[in-house]
């Protein structure tokens, strides 16, 4: 080779090491490039309605339930006898707790009481009040699920106060925490189609008065509304159900909707998967359970309803039905299955359609 072309060839050469560092630090530049790639920009796929049921319902904690039970049932609450300072202790509990949720009063106008007047009550001279939480549906929002449970007890007696950590303590607060799951995918994009109205009814231990008055007076008219789930007494075992305590009474699910009963079924074989008792499901019952809460006077307008129920026990209307009694593992189950019950009815393509008459 000589001289000339060793100088070309390594002026070719040092240009040639340029070229490829620059290539070099391209590509390293676009590999480090802070936009998003295409592909990355992609929507991700929605998760299953079975993913979103399980992710919203495992919000519902035996350690929260516990919580706010142990406050809602306890002394200061007085025993929560209709008309009586505890029991509006009860009612600025529950107004608190939706307000700080963020859940709107479902009363009109954002409010979240709806007063009952003297005269509605006979000779017992007190006023009371039910307590409404509202979160409106996406799609469907003149269609309305009602969740109810009764937030009196039966105030004290000789001195003592009778708590009703069961007596329906327990479907209180299981209204809480749900309303709490609901608005929680609500906020995260996934709200429900239907709206659900959660009515914390008075003076049920007094004849079923808040739930009466609701229904002669509805906030949203009957004829709109899908259902109520009705949750009285959630977080003990009935003494006949001790060997098998993996269980829940359901009433009156299928006796005015069979597609309310297999919606119940289907949400609880994909949810928890309790055994669902239907021992006293039947206007025969000689305990008559089916006519002794406050779904009876949603049913008897013709609303299709289910009554969940664990029984009766030995602390039932006692001073000693306390928090400190309650299962909260299997409270915590049966509050899942009644969140995953309502998420279906909320969002299924239609409402459950009545039986023949």
């Amino acid at each position: 080779m000589t001289k000339n072309n060793m100088k070309r060839t390594t002026f070719l050469s040092a240009g040639m090491a340029v070229a490829i560092l620059t290539s070099c630090n391209s590509v390293k530049n676009q590999n480090t490039d802070t936009s998003t790639p295409a592909a990355a920009t992609m929507e991700q796929p929605m998760p299953s309605n079975e993913d979103l049921v399980k992710k919203y319902m495992n919000t519902i904690t035996a350690a929260e339930l516990k919580e706010q039970l142990y406050i809602y049932a306890g002394d200061e609450m007085e025993g929560r006898m209709t008309g009586t300072p505890g029991q509006r202790k009860a009612v600025e509990f529950l107004k608190e707790k939706y307000i700080a949720m963020g859940v709107p009063g479902g009363a009109g106008n954002g409010e979240y009481l709806q007063a009952i007047p003297e005269e509605f009550f006979g000779k017992r001279k007190i006023t009371s009040e039910n307590v409404l939480a509202f979160i409106e549906g996406s799609e469907k929002p003149e269609e309305v699920l009602v969740v109810s449970a009764h937030l009196d007890h039966v105030g004290t007696r000789n001195g003592e106060v009778y708590n009703g950590a069961d007596d329906d303590g327990s479907g209180t607060i299981a209204l809480v925490e749900i309303a709490e799951a609901f608005q929680q995918a609500k906020k995260d994009g996934h709200g429900p189609k239907r709206s659900i109205l959660f009515l914390h009814v008075t003076a049920e231990e007094i004849g079923l008065q808040g739930s009466q008055y609701y229904s002669e007076n509805p906030v949203y008219p009957l004829a709109n509304t899908i259902a109520d789930l009705n949750v009285d007494m959630i977080g003990r075992i009935d003494p006949e159900r001790e060997k098998k305590s993996n269980y829940v009474y359901l009433i009156g699910s299928d006796m005015l909707s069979q597609d309310l009963h297999d919606i119940s079924e289907t949400a609880n074989k994909n949810s928890v998967n309790l055994d669902l008792d239907y021992t006293y499901n039947g206007k025969e019952d000689p305990n008559r359970f089916y006519y002794r809460s406050d779904h009876y006077n949603f049913a008897k307008n013709n609303v299709p309803v289910i009554f969940y129920f664990n029984g009766t026990h030995a602390d039932y209307h006692k001073a000693s039905d306390t928090p400190d009694k309650i299962e909260y593992d299997l409270y915590e189950q049966r509050a899942q299955l009644i969140f995953a019950t309502a998420w279906e009815l909320a969002n299924a393509d239609k409402r459950p359609a009545l039986k023949a008459s």
